[in-house]
């Protein structure tokens, strides 16, 4: 069954505690444990029913215990709301409100153009070149020369080539992540992934090329703040954290003073840190005022600034960063748009590295459009965490493991946990190696 919607996120009103709401929304709903609520009917869990306290594969969460233990043994779960059903608030649950609606006023994705198999060469190419594209743009800028608007344009249009053909080829591409080159590769990431939900909610073509073009130029002014704030490697103090703030300006007037730059991309330059709330920066514009481009520039930004290893943090999975930006939907975020950005990436998105229900750690290759939770997987270390020859597994073909079990993901892991370089693995071939082994 395909994930087509993911939680809606929004925020609650406080509710009577006798009353009763009914409720209709999508059949298979995506949702971190932390959301889960009395009332819901958990269909699946993220790990096998087994290793779980739960008697019943399926079952209507009636006491706040049963949330208790989800949260225990559990990162997400599967609600299923196929159908109508009567939420009854008890003492735990005095401030709820039915589920709201969807992004369905956004378009469906399109079909991919080509394979991740197929793609790969070509975005690596692509990725390489607007990644020495971007890093010398903003050494320029920090010397005080010009954007070179048209070759901006050209590189944002290679990537939306690559993103049509296959999303999960440049998803791939930017786990390759350098601490100490974030800035730029923070730019070049914060475009893809804009593409990706633009692609994800079917944006013609042009547009796509535009909101990419917001997500490349979006921090350009950083280029004008002082390395020593920049790059600094603990909190900002009250001072320095108004000259950081002051980027969106200086990207604004850099931007504005670039031939033919396009006006959107002049106004996310300024505006990617404004919040629906207005409780943003710098000009505390509420959601009426922040134009459909910066407010999907501001999703990407948010989600690669947290899951990328900065010098004073490091960077969270993608369950952990998702989670966060859930918590932000409907204040502080577009909560539509944050669902639809969730569903683009998928459970388990290309590169993340995850464990399986034997034990053994894999790197996800490619997402199943039809079946999200069973990607194209490739097996790093077996269940003793020894390495394994490459070799492309999809989950989808249904594969058992050595005792018989179907082989599942159970979740996401951390690769310096398992001491996984993906750069290096990248340099190594590891994907050139892993569908050579199934030909």
């Amino acid at each position: 069954m395909p994930l087509r919607k993911l939680w809606p996120f929004r925020k609650k009103k406080k509710t009577p505690v006798s009353a009763a709401v009914e409720y209709s929304v999508p059949q298979r709903v995506y949702t971190p444990v932390n959301l889960v609520e009395i009332g819901m009917y958990v269909i699946e869990l993220d790990r096998s029913w087994l290793d779980s306290p739960f008697l019943f594969q399926g079952f209507e969460v009636q006491t706040q215990d049963e949330i208790l233990q989800l949260r225990g043994c559990c990162d997400y779960v599967y609600i299923d709301t196929t159908i109508k059903r009567k939420r009854r608030f008890g003492k735990f649950a005095t401030h709820n409100k039915p589920l709201i609606e969807t992004a369905s006023d956004y378009g469906t994705p399109p079909p991919k153009l080509g394979s991740f198999e197929t793609e790969i060469g070509r975005a690596e190419v692509v990725y390489r070149q607007v990644s020495q594209f971007v890093a010398e743009t903003m050494q320029r800028v920090s010397y005080g020369e010009a954007i070179d608007t048209k070759l901006a344009k050209a590189a944002v249009a290679e990537c939306v080539a690559s993103i049509l053909h296959s999303p999960d080829a440049f998803l791939w591409l930017i786990q390759l992540k350098n601490r100490d080159e974030y800035t730029a590769q923070h730019s070049l990431n914060v475009c893809v992934l804009s593409i990706v939900l633009g692609r994800h909610i079917n944006l013609s073509d042009t547009s796509l090329h535009n909101v990419g073009l917001c997500g490349l130029m979006h921090d350009m002014g950083k280029m004008l703040v002082p390395d020593q704030i920049l790059n600094k490697p603990g909190r900002l103090e009250p001072d320095e954290m108004e000259i950081m703030r002051g980027h969106t300006t200086k990207g604004y007037e850099l931007l504005q003073s670039s031939e033919n730059m396009y006006p959107g991309a002049i106004k996310t330059a300024l505006s990617h840190h404004e919040m629906l709330n207005g409780k943003g920066y710098p000009n505390q514009l509420t959601h009426r005022h922040i134009p459909l481009f910066t407010r999907i520039v501001t999703i990407a930004d948010i989600y690669d600034a947290m899951t990328s290893d900065r010098v004073y943090q490091k960077g969270r999975t993608h369950l952990e960063a998702t989670s966060i930006m859930a918590d932000m939907s409907g204040e502080s975020l577009e909560e539509r748009l944050v669902t639809k950005f969730i569903e683009s990436l998928g459970v388990y998105p290309p590169g993340c590295v995850v464990m399986l229900t034997n034990g053994a750690i894999a790197i996800v290759v490619e997402v199943n459009e039809f079946v999200r939770l069973r990607p194209k997987i490739i097996i790093l270390l077996d269940a003793e965490k020894q390495p394994l020859a490459e070799e492309v597994t999809n989950l989808a073909d249904m594969p058992l493991d050595d005792r018989g079990n179907l082989l599942t993901i159970r979740g996401i892991v951390r690769a310096q946990d398992y001491a996984i370089d993906i750069g290096k693995f990248y340099r190594e071939g590891v994907l050139q190696k892993g569908f050579a082994a199934n030909q």
